[in-house]
């Protein structure tokens, strides 16, 4: 008598009983997808994005690198989120989708350089605390897609438009947010 497993799976026809040993058909091919960790779709590492440095953009990016780095590894990510969490509390307004953008492209063109790893958790982080200098608000998010397992993280408009994304970041589901909802006010 077969397990109530193996009975489900031969009802559902997941199984084939046989009455002697047989080889397993030759699996399917697929090209496997490639795992993105948010930084892919990007240009950078291929092409310099073009502007001016940023001195604010440099200290953004300090600060984010120095969260991270200093104190514990294990605890990095939760200084990284109370950091966001403080300076989103002291915005007065959201961010334009155009001052938005500008201090993301700000913290990318900046990025080129600095000698540490800028990928899209600290790109992110960075421009919300750049705009947090001038009191402007957005939403930082960190998200995840599925199959396979990717994680990103980046920031949005207070009205839920990613700012200079590509279109793929709808792809994924924000696990966290952290930023001011300001009610607009007509």
């Amino acid at each position: 008598m077969p397990q109530p497993l193996a009975a489900h799976l031969i009802r559902t026809g997941a199984l084939s009983p046989t009455r002697e040993p047989a080889s397993w058909d030759a699996p399917l091919s697929a090209p496997a997808p490639a795992a993105s960790w948010g930084g892919s779709e990007h240009p950078a590492g291929v092409a310099r994005a073009a502007g001016p440095f940023s001195a604010t953009a440099a200290v953004a990016l300090a600060t984010t690198w120095s969260i991270t780095r200093v104190g514990g590894r294990k605890r990095a990510m939760n200084r990284l989120i109370r950091a966001l969490q403080a300076s989103c509390s002291a915005t007065c307004r959201p961010a334009s989708s155009a001052e938005a953008s500008e201090a993301v492209l700000a913290v990318r063109r900046t990025a080129w350089h600095t000698p540490v790893r800028t990928a899209c958790l600290e790109e992110s982080a960075a421009a919300t605390f750049l705009l947090a200098t001038r009191r402007l608000s957005v939403v930082w998010c960190h998200g995840i897609a599925a199959d396979p397992v990717r994680l990103h993280a980046w920031v949005q408009t207070v009205d839920g438009d990613p700012v200079a994304e590509p279109p793929s970041t709808r792809a994924y589901t924000p696990a966290l947010t952290i930023g001011a909802r300001h009610q607009h006010r007509l």
